[in-house]
């Protein structure tokens, strides 16, 4: 994400706190936070599919993603 948006989500963020939004500031900052967060899920993604583990003999295997079965811990 370019910094300009980043600094735009920041802003936004500082306005909301000082003075509030108008609706179509509110619907900005929506899309952008979607759009960051959207982004940095892709890069985590990414790293974790490219992490390896090593085990006590020195193999090397990659990473798995763990089935989803529903529930959630607190």
């Amino acid at each position: 994400m370019k910094q300009e948006k980043i600094s735009r989500i920041n802003a936004l963020a500082k306005k909301a706190k000082a003075e509030g939004l108008t609706p179509e500031e509110i619907t900005e900052q929506k899309q952008l936070r979607e759009e960051y967060i959207a982004e940095y899920r892709a890069n985590l993604k990414a790293q974790l599919d490219h992490t390896v583990i090593m085990d006590e003999h020195g193999n090397k295997r990659p990473l798995r993603k763990k089935p989803y079965n529903g529930l959630r811990r607190n």
